[in-house]
């Protein structure tokens, strides 16, 4: 397993779900949430710099087919922009099919209801992207995901192969 803290990315229309991890890459918790529009970018790279950051893995919505639509394509032009944003750190998308399904059940168990939901639903989705990509490379021995297209960094594709 990589060492360095690493950080979750859940961008939806109006909110964006931010998580980090410790610097073993253990574990994700839940970091902020950073309402979409003017200044957005910029502050998830002030969090990447202030959480000395190493990689940061963005959650991509496939459908449950595996195609990607039109929030795939608004997710792939956000974390272009974010890579340009933070680089040379490493942006890798990671699927996140039903994420934010299961964080609104996981709250909804936990007895959160309407607007308190809400106002962490974006943070635990990105705590689920995160921590998935965590456990896939400590399975796996390999970094998860795909590298945004479109650059070079450290020596990796744009597959995210060495």
């Amino acid at each position: 397993m990589r060492h360095g803290v690493r950080l979750g990315v859940d961008p939806g229309d109006a909110r964006i779900g931010v998580a980090r991890s410790d610097p073993t890459g253990f574990l994700a918790t839940p970091l902020e949430t950073v309402r979409r529009g003017k200044g957005d970018l910029a502050r998830i790279a002030r969090l990447v710099r202030e959480e000395d950051v190493v990689e940061v893995v963005v959650g991509l919505p496939r459908s449950l087919s595996g195609g990607e639509g039109p929030a795939a394509v608004k997710t792939r032009e956000f974390a272009t922009r974010l890579a340009e944003r933070v680089a040379p750190v490493v942006v890798r998308l990671q699927d996140e099919r039903l994420t934010t399904v299961s964080a609104e059940a996981m709250l909804r168990d936990r007895g959160k209801k309407g607007a308190e939901r809400r106002a962490v639903v974006d943070q635990a989705a990105a705590v689920l992207i995160l921590q998935h990509a965590l456990d896939t490379e400590r399975a796996t021995g390999r970094p998860p995901g795909e590298v945004v297209p479109g650059r070079r960094v450290r020596g990796e594709n744009v597959t995210g192969e060495s």
